[in-house]
């Protein structure tokens, strides 16, 4: 019975520093995000994002499929450092769901010359080939 116990014990430690590895994980991915953004660049913004067809930006207007298509609004959106601004992160809430899924909730800002918008955003996030990637994203 006590091996029994240790071993419960055992697995959930590793769960639990899995869940933590990956939330880290997350986490520097969108620290990397906004200092690409921050820098004006927005192919390395794009590099947390699943580089698919099937990736899923849904903005105040309506849902937006692929990679490119992504990355094309964006740069129609922001077309300078100026419009870009410095981007702020607030993650409010990282979830790992399993092994190869995870949500994410937080708040945005981006600190502008003349303005400073902002708004909320939801991820889901995928493991794929060991990597985190955001495949959802839901910005308003």
């Amino acid at each position: 019975m006590k091996k029994y116990i240790l071993s419960c014990l055992l697995l959930l430690n590793a769960c639990f520093l899995l869940h933590a590895q990956d939330r880290q994980a997350i986490i520097k991915l969108m620290d990397d995000q906004r200092l690409a953004w921050n820098r004006g660049d927005l192919e390395g913004f794009m590099q947390g994002y699943w580089k698919s067809d099937s990736l899923m930006f849904v903005g105040k207007t309506a849902p937006t499929f692929g990679w490119q298509n992504t990355l094309n609004n964006y740069k129609r959106g922001y077309p300078d450092k100026a419009a870009m601004g410095i981007l702020i992160f607030d993650i409010k809430k990282v979830q790992i769901l399993d092994l190869e899924n995870a949500f994410v909730f937080g708040a945005w800002r981006l600190k502008r010359e003349k303005d400073e918008p902002g708004g909320y955003y939801t991820l889901w996030f995928r493991k794929i080939n060991g990597v985190w990637k955001i495949v959802v994203d839901h910005t308003s």
